[in-house]
């Protein structure tokens, strides 16, 4: 009887150690020479854990300020982020952040990149292990035959594989990505985004993605949450219902063309409220 209810009390730990991310009642207010800016007001959602969640809205709209918050980089005015039932009070390992930029190091090599991680303080690993880790996420971001490359020798496509290898390597419960295809050309952004999908299902993570690409939404997300503009507020969430793994052909599937409809209207009607000038030049 004893061993039973410690079992489920273990059971019940477990499940509550993974909450993934809780936004509850999230403003953020900036002091400005001409008064205040309110770039979120009273934000919240969450993000369940091995959940894949879009942020998208127009520019301005608070979505790298909401990432920032839940990566510990800046504090919220009123309200907080849990992770796993814990409040954010700062940056911490079970958070991994991919920016835009190319957040390599131009001196230290592939190898070295991903690594770096891996001999800090804080996620330090023994050396032997430590390769092993290193060359597995090497090899599923297809980076193999550039271990000893330094960054100037890569693409963009391939410099952005690395960040994604070495947040991977160092094992966070948590991804936040800052339009991290942004930068790249077409046809290496989709190539980018199967890629991620692909690692994502052998090494499942709970991932908060920023994007002003509706079509990326779609295709990578569980869950679109729609911003509106100025505060920032939730204006929408959209649940993708459709299977992975998915493919290049899902794009032109009925059901992707009406969630791409739904939200591009909901998008749009966001940016006219900010651009007023460019409704009466349409209209």
């Amino acid at each position: 009887m004893d061993n039973n209810y410690e079992i489920k009390e273990k059971t019940e730990r477990l499940a509550m150690d993974k909450q993934g991310i809780k936004v509850e009642a999230l403003t953020k207010i900036y002091p400005t020479k001409n008064g205040v800016v309110k770039a979120l007001e009273n934000i919240t959602f969450d993000v369940k854990p091995g959940e894949f969640v879009s942020i998208i809205g127009p520019s301005g709209c608070g979505k790298t300020t909401l990432l920032n918050i839940v990566a510990g980089f800046i504090q919220p005015t009123s309200g907080k982020v849990l992770v796993d039932g814990e409040e954010v009070r700062g940056p911490g390992p079970d958070r991994g952040v991919i920016f835009q930029q190319y957040a390599v190091f131009p001196w230290l090599t592939v190898y070295e990149n991903v690594e770096f991680g891996l001999k800090n303080k804080v996620n330090r690993v023994p050396p032997g292990k430590r390769r092993e880790i290193v060359m597995k996420f090497i090899k599923l971001m297809g980076l193999q035959n550039f271990v000893n490359a330094y960054p100037k020798e890569l693409s963009g496509g391939m410099k952005q594989r690395v960040a994604i290898a070495r947040a991977y390597a160092v094992n966070p419960k948590i991804l936040l990505m800052d339009e991290p295809f942004g930068a790249l050309d077409a046809q290496t952004r989709s190539f980018m985004q199967e890629a991620l999908l692909k690692i994502l299902s052998q090494e499942r993570k709970t991932v908060m993605f920023i994007t002003h690409s509706v079509d990326e939404a779609i295709f990578m997300s569980d869950r679109v949450i729609v911003m509106s503009a100025q505060p920032g507020r939730i204006k929408e969430i959209i649940k993708i219902d459709l299977p992975y793994p998915r493919k290049m052909e899902d794009r032109t599937l009925p059901e992707f063309r009406e969630y791409e409809k739904k939200i591009q209207s909901l998008v749009r009607e966001e940016f006219f409220k900010i651009h007023a000038e460019i409704t009466e030049l349409l209209n």
